[in-house]
């Protein structure tokens, strides 16, 4: 039984309240929001004071003519948007569960993570669980937090160390770095090389320094071993990375694919001597469970 003493900023918050209050942030107003919702501003207008007097704060500076967030309010907002993503993935993980076919698990990736590599790092579940269906679909980097809001991702996979605001993370492997270079480049005859000797080529990126964790770990790579390295961004975005050097036949790329030949012998994956090694993060939506998501982060089988 509830303890009757329980304070009013102790009950939970209404999740058709919070969503009126995102939609007025969003707006910029509560005329604009109600017009949004179909509803009228004087319902707006209740809901957002009925957050404000349950948690005894005020979250819209009103006094200019388009309302403000308060420091209060831009804390709401950072949290509501999340706490509304889990509710939506348990009301879905309990339809499924009374459904007869099951939805299968979705991680995404970023093709800076072949579908390859994804399938070794799904290697607890295949093993551990091997009644799960997995659907792996690769996405770029910027809709990998949309996604995994809405729902549609259960986890997603990246290059990069820094939690989202918004999301929960872990990094769960480190893969070593090689280097890819056309079949016709000068160092195509090596088996390996170090990082040094690059300090004269080109280096394919797909992204520009400050947009990319994998492109800034290369730069940063780089100038550990002495040098700065000269840049060519790849115009073909989101193919397998060792492609880069096909339409760039001088330059190289670092990649984490195995050493040999690649792309029917087009391409060369030369191992680096004492090679830097990139992380694999995972992210999810926090607040919510799922004994998939724990075997694949722990690694456990």
């Amino acid at each position: 039984m509830l303890n009757a003493a329980i304070s009013l900023t102790d009950e939970p918050l209404d999740s058709r309240r919070l969503q009126q209050f995102l939609c007025v942030a969003e707006s910029g107003g509560f005329s604009k929001a109600a017009e949004r919702l179909h509803v009228s501003q004087q319902a707006v207008s209740s809901a957002v004071a009925k957050l404000e007097q349950q948690l005894g704060v005020t979250l819209f500076d009103r006094s200019a003519r388009q309302v403000r967030l308060t420091p209060a309010g831009e804390a709401l907002r950072d949290g509501a948007s999340t706490l509304l993503a889990a509710g939506q993935v348990l009301a879905r993980r309990v339809r499924d569960a009374a459904a007869a076919q099951r939805r299968p698990f979705v991680v995404a990736h970023t093709p800076a993570i072949t579908a390859e590599e994804v399938h070794g790092l799904l290697l607890p579940v295949r093993v551990g669980m091997p009644e799960v269906s997995v659907t792996a679909v690769q996405m770029f980097p910027k809709d990998l937090e949309s996604r995994v809001l809405d729902g549609a991702v259960d986890l997603a996979l990246r290059r990069g160390t820094a939690v989202p605001g918004t999301l929960a993370a872990a990094v769960i492997a480190y893969h070593p770095m090689r280097i890819a270079v056309a079949r016709e480049h000068r160092l195509a005859e090596h088996a390996r090389v170090r990082i040094g000797e690059l300090r004269d080529e080109r280096i394919a990126i797909w992204a520009p320094p400050g947009s990319s964790f994998y492109t800034d770990f290369i730069l940063s790579t780089c100038r550990r071993a002495g040098f700065e390295p000269m840049l060519v961004v790849d115009r073909i975005q989101g193919t397998t990375p060792q492609t880069a050097v096909l339409d760039y036949p001088d330059a190289v790329a670092f990649v984490t694919a195995p050493a040999g030949p690649a792309l029917g012998g087009a391409v060369r994956i030369l191992d680096i001597d004492d090679p830097p090694l990139v992380p694999v993060q995972a992210v999810w939506l926090p607040h919510t469970r799922s004994a998939i998501r724990d075997v694949l982060i722990s690694g456990r089988m």
